[in-house]
């Protein structure tokens, strides 16, 4: 290998020129005929052909919500083509796609049912094709997490969450990220900072994964406007990749509200909400809303990024870092009306992230946040 490989739950081959080390990680995971899970924007930029691959197999219909209608066509292609592994190119959706399409090649059920809500986590065995992980974003950090978001057929965006749907390897080149486009940086990079926040303040008692988050979020702190300002900066895309592999890494001590809220707006068929984008915008509310249960953790937020104020400070911080990246503020500014929040209180509470949260969710609880970020 030319690049550095680190180990923690899966391995990664991580710094500017790994993607080189494909071959190699392909041979070693025993990938030979390949069908590459990624969108057609990145067909269109040549990022397939980046791979250096002879002729492979490719899907490339996934939207930015992955959805199981999706998920049912790249099996097809994936059965059609005889391949015998998948190679994941892009942001959080054909990586989670991919792990979905895994499952399953492998496994006799629906693909509702390996949702976590629906008893998934005892279905899905370590039965699964090699599944390879190249992010081309610095955000979902999906490539090392154990979870994938499908938007199901019934319209409910749900979870399935297995330690057998971590990629058998991941290729993090921050070179891939160079041409991201600003908005794109500063809503993957938000998405990356909820996940090292979220982790940081979960319920869950977990030293390790909050160490990891806290540091995920001190480099991701320091170094997203730089990306956002100047996208051919190096050193700031490598400090967020790992801040996204930092993230993910920290799911073993459970998300919150911010991503119960998310899931749900995220699967509205009305709209195509960036998950990135609403999880910034719910973030500093969702924070007011669990100060009292988090006051210590928060605290430890506040000291590490050099925050006064507490978490009123901390949530206009926040909120001043969106809005300097020119993300919007509020879901209005999103494009949310008012109608499309009929039920999301429900959904929100049934959501596999509210277990983890530091104030118990209700439906009134989700309400009044619903009501701040509006």
């Amino acid at each position: 290998m030319q690049s550095p490989t680190i180990s923690y739950l899966t391995k990664v081959q991580f710094g500017v020129g790994a993607l080189a080390d494909l071959p190699e990680v392909m041979a070693n995971v025993g990938i030979t005929r390949p069908l590459v899970v990624t969108d057609q924007p990145l067909v269109e930029l040549g990022f397939v052909s980046r791979l250096g691959l002879e002729q492979p197999s490719v899907f490339a219909d996934i939207q930015s919500n992955p959805t199981e209608n999706s998920v049912h066509a790249g099996l097809e292609v994936f059965r059609e083509s005889g391949c015998d592994g998948f190679i994941a190119l892009g942001g959080g959706s054909p990586i989670d796609a991919a792990k979905a399409m895994g499952i399953l090649a492998t496994h006799e059920m629906k693909l509702e049912e390996a949702a976590y809500i629906r008893g998934g986590l005892q279905r899905i065995t370590s039965n699964m094709p090699p599944l390879i992980a190249i992010p081309t974003t610095a955000g979902t950090g999906t490539e090392v997490g154990r979870g994938s978001l499908v938007t199901m057929a019934s319209g409910q965006k749900l979870a399935i969450i297995s330690p057998h749907i971590i990629p058998n390897w991941s290729i993090a080149d921050p070179e891939l990220t160079l041409n991201l486009p600003p908005t794109l940086t500063a809503a993957t990079g938000m998405d990356a900072l909820s996940h090292c926040i979220e982790t940081a303040i979960s319920r869950v008692y977990n030293p390790v994964a909050e160490g990891i988050a806290l540091d995920g979020l001190r480099r991701g702190w320091e170094n997203l406007k730089t990306a956002f300002e100047n996208p051919y900066d190096i050193a700031a895309r490598s400090e967020m990749m790992m801040c996204a592999m930092q993230g993910a890494l920290s799911f073993q001590k459970g998300l919150g509200l911010v991503h119960s809220i998310s899931h749900p707006l995220g699967a509205l068929k009305t709209r195509s909400l960036h998950h990135g984008t609403l999880n910034s915008v719910l973030m500093p509310h969702v924070l007011r809303f669990n100060e009292a249960d988090c006051r210590l953790a928060l605290d430890k937020i506040c000291s590490l990024l050099g925050i006064a104020g507490g978490v009123v400070g901390l949530a206009q911080e926040l909120t001043n870092y969106s809005d300097s990246m020119e993300l919007p503020l509020s879901l209005s500014a999103m494009g949310v009306e008012n109608s499309d929040l009929v039920g999301i209180e429900a959904l929100a509470v049934a959501d596999h992230c509210s277990l983890t949260n530091p104030r118990e969710v209700t439906e009134d609880g989700v309400a009044e946040v619903l009501k701040a970020a509006f």
